[in-house]
């Protein structure tokens, strides 16, 4: 199967969640290239008609059976990259929403290995994505300021 975001002329625009319930985060190993047993957010792309905020809720839905609300813009990140000549074989923008728990139970689909919620501190002892011990210590001053 061809992944039709391989090689892309522009960006995808993607969004993830920063969970944060009773002081922990979810962190979520990725099954599937191109970030494959890293751990990182849930999230993905926001697809045609779809605003950030349904992209965020859909997403981590999708992924992990959990419904979420989505209360504000953690930060960002770039994801590129490059095959072996240095071509750009993938470039997404992904948008970090700080969340808190609605409810639901962890039930992953096959974009994910592992789910785990951990204490922002064991992030650092992880295989993760660049910089998301930045983006979940922002989501938690977001979510918990006075923590």
């Amino acid at each position: 199967m061809t992944d039709p975001r391989a090689y892309p002329q522009h960006p995808f625009l993607a969004v993830s969640a920063a969970i944060i319930h009773n002081g922990k985060v979810l962190a979520v190993r990725r099954a599937r290239k191109p970030a494959i047993e890293l751990y990182t957010l849930p999230g993905g792309a926001v697809e045609t008609g779809e605003t950030l905020l349904e992209a965020v809720r859909r997403e981590v839905e999708e992924e992990t059976g959990l419904t979420i609300e989505p209360v504000a813009l953690a930060g960002h990140r770039e994801a590129i990259v490059r095959d072996a000549d240095g071509a750009v074989k993938h470039h997404f923008v992904i948008l970090c929403f700080a969340s808190r728990l609605v409810g639901g139970e962890i039930r992953l689909n096959d974009e994910l290995g592992d789910a785990r919620w951990l204490e922002p501190a064991d992030l650092a002892v992880l295989k993760t994505t660049d910089g998301l011990g930045e983006i979940v210590e922002a989501a938690v001053a977001l979510i918990e300021p006075a923590r």
